[in-house]
């Protein structure tokens, strides 16, 4: 998006949002080409695995209703595929299908229909390839999708706001090449935005802006300013709530930010430690943020986004249980014992249900739940009640030795899913197990949830 106002003074490039790929009269055509290839990645030219060239590629933008049609090649020598993080579409093929392998050579067509009440916000895509999506999405493999229809919620004043796609990719340097294997989270990375190294962001003093905030473990702090969050995991909050600090487990939030006094500050990551087992991230400076230019007058920010979903009366149709676990050399992940089998179904649900959900982390170290097909409701952390009005997501932190309790609507799709820790190096060492969610013609005989 074009940003008003005069060009920031500094040291860092000024912020280029994501090009973007649209939908026309209902149905966004493209196709992605996955190649190893030199591309600007910060402030060099390294190896990557490229969607179409680029280590961002373009933000795929639809609207409720749309159809994706998406032809993925693969002209790598692993095999890979595409997971649309957060969308409400089906897991089976030849939509959000994350059991399938596109190998060399090999070109698949995706179709993704999305219901016409599909919740507006951002999503992102990314390879989900089975034990190879560290590497894959580390070396590049992952983008943006944007929901359209978010600003209309807004009062008329905000509908036209300055809107910037900030999404947070970080890389580590092996020779001439962004580093794959072997990958450990806590060793020294460099961090971006929009594959760009502090890049300079421009607002004017009072100007009110929206910034969809994506991607992996990052505590996000502006000094001075809230982040006033307007939808989270692609999902519009009842009520708007303001914080200081974001915490994004491969996470988004759709935030109001408004321009302060003239200055020039730091979009920040502050330091974060996942426990005793985990890895401790140093704070590290993403972007530049200068406040200037001729003011504008401060319009008032929303404090509601109209009606919303509460669980918290539901009918429960059954319960479940996740553990996470690990091995005392950090090797070998686990939910309920069992590590990651494909051909195994760990769970079944009943479209059109409720379920109640314990999520236990059993380990020295937070990991995150992230559950495909449908977002969830967060009832409780540790056993503290969640706001209601602003609790729906799809990915989640579970604390070190805690546990989150979340419930669980079924509804539109059947079909083989996934959940699991999105810390993808736990997961591509076994931390996911599989859901199926069957019609309630199938109910097997016993079914308790």
């Amino acid at each position: 998006m074009a940003q008003d106002g005069p060009t920031p003074t500094g040291t860092g490039p000024r912020l280029q949002d994501p090009p973007e790929v649209v939908s026309r009269n209902g149905v966004l055509r493209t196709t992605i080409v996955v190649e190893r290839r030199k591309a600007r990645v910060g402030n060099r030219q390294l190896y990557a695995t490229t969607y179409n060239g680029a280590y961002m590629p373009p933000t795929l933008r639809v609207w409720p209703g749309d159809r994706i049609d998406l032809t993925m090649t693969n002209k790598t020598d692993k095999y890979t595929n595409l997971h649309t993080h957060g969308l409400f579409v089906s897991p089976r093929a030849p939509s959000d299908d994350i059991f399938l392998s596109i190998k060399y050579g090999q070109s698949y067509h995706y179709a993704y229909q999305l219901p016409r009440n599909h919740p507006t916000g951002t999503y992102w895509y990314h390879s989900h390839a089975d034990k190879l999506s560290v590497p894959q999405v580390a070396g590049g493999e992952s983008g943006i999708i944007v929901v359209g229809g978010l600003k209309q919620r807004l009062p008329a004043p905000l509908r036209h706001i300055t809107e910037h796609t900030l999404a947070l990719k970080d890389f580590q340097v092996q020779g001439d090449a962004i580093k794959t294997h072997p990958l450990s989270i806590g060793a020294p990375t460099h961090r971006t935005v929009n594959g760009q190294q502090n890049p300079m962001i421009h607002i004017r003093p009072g100007e009110p802006q929206l910034w969809r905030l994506t991607n992996i473990y990052y505590k996000l702090h502006l000094p001075g300013t809230r982040f006033h969050v307007i939808a989270q995991d692609g999902v519009p909050v009842g009520r708007v709530y303001a914080e200081d600090t974001l915490l994004i487990p491969a996470a988004r939030f759709d935030v109001l930010v408004q321009g302060g006094a003239p200055d020039t500050t730091r979009l920040e990551t502050l330091p974060y430690n996942t426990g005793p087992a985990g890895n401790q991230f140093p704070r590290a400076d993403l972007a530049t943020v200068v406040t200037g230019g001729t003011p504008v007058t401060r319009a008032a920010l929303p404090t509601d986004l109209g009606p919303y979903e509460d669980l918290s009366h539901a009918t429960i149709a059954g319960r479940k249980t996740v553990v996470f676990t690990e091995n005392k050399a950090g090797t070998i992940f686990y939910i309920n014992g069992r590590t990651y089998d494909p051909n195994r179904t760990d769970f079944v649900s009943i479209l059109g249900t409720v379920e109640e959900w314990t999520v236990r982390n059993n380990s020295d170290e937070d990991h995150s739940f992230h559950l495909h097909t449908n977002h969830f409701q967060l009832m409780s952390t540790n056993g503290k009640a969640e706001d209601p009005s602003h609790s729906v997501y799809d990915t989640v932190n579970v604390p070190k030795r805690g546990a989150i309790v979340v419930r669980i609507h079924f509804r539109d799709f059947t079909g083989r899913t996934v959940l699991h820790c999105h810390i993808l190096n736990h997961e591509d060492m076994g931390m996911m197990a599989v859901l199926d969610i069957i019609p309630p013609s199938t109910r097997p005989p016993g079914h308790s949830g």
